[in-house]
């Protein structure tokens, strides 16, 4: 019997056709269920070209062992998260050629044919494998897009019909790929609680042992890109998302200060971004932004994103060594685990599921005072 906090309990998703299906029929109009009224413009706008790009993090600095160069980097790294929630990580560390494998091997899967494909769905009640997440009704508006789900971390919930079963060199590949990012994340993290001046331990033992998935995304050219979206306007409700841009197509937004900006992925960076739960933990000082996927009408667009997660028994509330009088606690305590049905149990829209854990006497406009950081 699988354990109630296993990931195959968090949430099932309804079958839907495979997109690369459907563009390969050459079509000239979208099909009505991808069609979407209810979204903003994909197409930037002039007047939004002023918006800057997503600030940089260099993790070759925050690792340095000269003082002033790291607490400068560390300043960095807490007025990205606090003023954007998003930013490029270079130097991580990652080496260029198993990057390149695992955009190999991700291209490789999404050209596997139908039949082998088939090896890999998603099963009745479980979100991981080929498939979609977030479709809850018959009628509900669909993305532009193919997902496979997978979990990594720890190695005794992964699903032996899957992980296992993938091609040798790709999975050695995503093996050595998952242990990179899951030490980028753990170096993020307690170089933010440094930040926060958090007790070192609260955000340590929240994400130790922790829960790791990644999101292969695949999304085709798409015969009027105006009219769809590849992934639903949202946010994550990961602790951190780590994002690798699998092939050259653009198409990851993020909206700031109320209008959508293009991210322009630097060459060899990940993009990495906060999640709901690291909202919760800081008490709303580092929030969780909304972000899409646009398409392309000539372009196929590729990417991996990487959830780093708390175990999913653990229990989720703001850090105490963040509370004041001054900053009382914006969000109720709940566990992971009931987070993540509620979140995996409905539509995928913007940030609403984050106000169900919000506290009633905290209004989302009234927001916890900042705190301010010298780096010592």
């Amino acid at each position: 019997m699988e354990p109630a906090t296993s990931p195959t309990n968090l949430g099932s998703s309804l079958p839907v056709p495979f997109v690369q299906e459907l563009a390969k029929e050459s079509l000239d109009t979208v099909p009505e269920r991808y069609i979407r009224p209810d979204q903003d413009s994909p197409f930037i706008s002039p007047s939004t070209s002023s918006v800057p790009q997503i600030p940089v993090v260099d993790m070759a600095n925050l690792l340095s062992s000269e003082k002033i160069v790291m607490e400068s980097e560390l300043e960095k790294l807490h007025l990205a998260s606090k003023e954007w929630g998003f930013f490029q990580l270079i130097n991580h560390g990652v080496s260029g050629s198993l990057v390149e494998k695992v955009k190999c091997g991700i291209q490789e899967l999404f050209s596997l044919p139908m039949e082998e494909k088939k090896k890999f769905l998603q099963q009745e009640g479980d979100i991981e494998g080929f498939g979609q997440a977030f479709v809850v009704t018959e009628d509900q508006k669909l993305d532009w897009g193919d997902l496979f789900i997978l979990t990594t971390l720890p190695k005794s919930a992964r699903k032996p019909h899957l992980f296992p079963k993938f091609p040798l060199p790709f999975r050695d590949s995503l093996e050595a790929y998952s242990a990179e990012l899951h030490n980028i994340a753990k170096t993020i993290l307690e170089f933010m609680a440094k930040a926060l001046r958090m007790e070192v331990n609260e955000m340590k033992e929240l994400f130790e042992d922790g829960w790791q998935a990644m999101r292969m995304n695949y999304y085709p050219p798409c015969p009027q890109p105006e009219l769809a979206i590849g992934l639903n306007p949202h946010s994550d409700a990961s602790g951190l998302t780590i994002l690798l841009q699998v092939n050259e197509t653009e198409g990851l937004q993020i909206r700031k200060d109320g209008m959508w900006a293009s991210v322009k992925p630097l060459p060899n960076a990940l993009v990495v971004n906060i999640g709901d739960i690291l909202e919760i933990l800081t008490n709303g000082i580092y929030p969780s932004i909304e972000h899409r996927a646009t398409v392309n009408i000539a372009k196929e667009r590729l990417s991996v994103a990487t959830f780093h997660n708390p175990k999913l028994d653990a229990q989720l509330g703001p850090a105490p060594s963040l509370m004041t009088p001054q900053t009382p606690p914006m969000f109720r305590s709940i566990t992971v685990s009931d987070y993540y049905k509620g979140y995996f149990s409905r539509e995928l829209r913007s940030k609403s599921y984050i106000d169900v854990v919000r506290t009633p006497h905290v209004d989302q406009e009234d927001k916890a005072l900042p705190i301010t950081t010298t780096i010592h």
